[in-house]
């Protein structure tokens, strides 16, 4: 009982009525209150659509629409035949240009967002490692040699970068079968992606030895690491010629946080003492040493002879 009027609006009618069973009205009275959804139908009578042929043919517009059928994922092209918002007719379109076949797959980027694309957990932290490098130089200069790629500066230069990859896309899954991370790593010229490994690594080595993982995904990265690990380590380390200190989150043996900090020396010199009581108690079967300065960095239960 519901119909769609011309300006994208639904309206149906009031009171039952015979013409409930006409495909196409032309509405002369209608209406609505507050907070309703749809229009009510007044007064009304019988259309017939013929009339776009000939009398009303100036109401008609006619246009190409590309865009996704979202219910069953795959691209549609078609040539549409419209009053306002009334589709009259539609036809397929065969031949479709590839540049405006293209430009119909941007559009369904920005509009899903870049979650369509395939990213992995190591991809979000290779576009974080970059950022972090990038931000740091606006802060000090008005351009950086580290591209934009941020979510929104993606977005902003889908067709610069993406645009050359979907010529096999037809279908939503498809977007899942792209090469992301070749994609993505070429908006890096050389020398950068060595410059990228020297100044935002993907590990630090600590003072036991361990290689430990760093994590972009906050500014400043994280490196968590057990606590023991950094015996004999004065100051905080640092990535990026020295210009950005890490987010340490100190572990307990058992990988559990028993402090965060961004200053090292401060917590030897005044946390430490009442950690170490508490890590004593928990953890007696590994070494607590007074001094931490002087201590030997263990990965171990017990330090090494």
């Amino acid at each position: 009982a519901e119909y769609r009027l011309a300006n994208g609006r639904a309206a149906l009618f009031a009171e039952p009525d015979a013409l409930m069973k006409q495909p196409w009205l032309v509405v002369a009275d209608l209406g609505s209150r507050q907070g309703q959804r749809e229009e009510r139908i007044y007064l009304a009578a019988e259309f017939d659509p013929d009339l776009f042929n000939t009398v009303l043919a100036e109401q008609v517009t006619q246009f190409d629409q590309l865009d996704w059928d979202e219910r069953e994922g795959v691209f549609r092209a078609e040539r549409q035949r419209k009053a306002g918002e009334l589709i009259i007719s539609r036809e397929p379109l065969t031949g479709l240009d590839d540049s405006a076949r293209g430009q119909a797959l941007l559009a369904l980027v920005r509009r899903k967002g870049l979650e369509l694309l395939p990213w992995t957990p190591e991809l979000r932290q290779w576009q974080a490692r970059v950022g972090l490098l990038r931000q740091m130089d606006l802060q000090k200069l008005s351009e950086s040699e580290w591209p934009d790629v941020s979510n929104d500066g993606l977005l902003a230069t889908l067709e610069h970068w993406l645009l050359p990859y979907l010529g096999k896309v037809t279908r939503l899954s498809h977007f899942g079968n792209l090469d992301l991370s070749s994609i993505l790593h070429n908006l890096l010229p050389w020398p950068l992606p060595q410059r990228l490994d020297e100044l935002a690594p993907h590990h630090l080595t600590v003072p036991s030895g361990s290689s430990v993982r760093l994590d972009y995904s906050e500014s400043p990265p994280i490196l968590a690491v057990r606590l023991q690990e950094l015996f004999g380590l004065a100051d905080t380390p640092r990535i990026a010629n020295g210009r950005q200190i890490v987010k340490l989150h100190l572990l307990s043996p058992a990988r559990r946080p028993v402090q965060v900090t961004q200053d090292l020396a401060n917590f030897w010199r005044s946390t430490y003492a009442e950690v170490k009581k508490d890590l004593k108690g928990r953890y007696p079967k590994h070494y607590w040493p007074d001094d931490p300065l002087i201590a030997e960095p263990t990965a171990r239960v017990k330090p090494r002879k």
